[in-house]
């Protein structure tokens, strides 16, 4: 039998670790590599051809593909016959929901158990798209979720970029967008959040937990 071959990338050693020792319990499908970061990805990408990648949504440090929605969106264009599992933290509806518009074939939540991967491994074998349960959105129930909720995508990868500790001219540099723009769309966010300085938002967004 023809095991589905598999690339896992998470920039934490011990995460590609334990998915690793997942994947390999079962027979059907092999990890042919592993990496640490985007363009490590990428570069297995062309060796391999793999017939499945999991990645982490956030794996910083890279900038020449990025992270996020922006790795995705370039991966999914560039090897399209490869089949894209998410593995991540975020739990944002929105996120999400672009992730699958984006045409990523599942994704699992980390907080969750990991067995998870081997059942979405094998909706994929069967050529069908993984929805798992633990990632399904919450409807709005109090007024931070409610302000959450406003945020567009962008916004969203702005403020991201921003927690991390980056500038509004290395998330412009990093997302091709104009540092004019960049600074647009932080300032629309704040409104829709309900603060006023950047350390309200920074605040806002731990107590939040928006970025975990």
């Amino acid at each position: 039998m023809n095991r589905m071959s598999v690339v896992v990338a998470d920039d934490h050693p011990i995460v590609v670790m334990g998915v690793q020792e997942i994947i390999e319990r079962e027979g059907r499908f092999k990890v042919v590599g592993t990496a640490h970061g985007p363009s490590e990805l990428v570069r297995l990408y062309h060796a391999h051809a793999p017939q499945v990648v999991i990645t982490d949504y956030t794996m910083p440090g890279d900038d020449t593909y990025g992270d996020g929605l922006k790795l995705i969106d370039y991966l999914r264009r560039q090897f399209p016959d490869t089949r894209i599992l998410i593995l991540t933290m975020q739990s944002n509806p929105l996120i999400l929901s672009r992730l699958y518009d984006l045409g990523v074939s599942g994704v699992i939540s980390k907080s969750g158990d990991l067995n998870e991967i081997v059942v979405a491994l094998r909706a994929l074998s069967r050529g069908r798209i993984y929805r798992g349960p633990g990632l399904a959105p919450a409807p709005p129930g109090d007024d931070v979720q409610a302000r959450v909720a406003r945020l567009s995508v962008k916004e969203y990868e702005v403020l991201r970029h921003f927690v991390s500790g980056m500038s509004g001219r290395e998330i412009a540099l990093l997302l091709n967008r104009s540092t004019k723009t960049v600074s647009a769309q932080k300032i629309s966010a704040m409104r829709k959040l309900a603060v006023e300085n950047d350390q309200a938002l920074l605040t806002f967004c731990a107590n939040a937990s928006l970025f975990p």
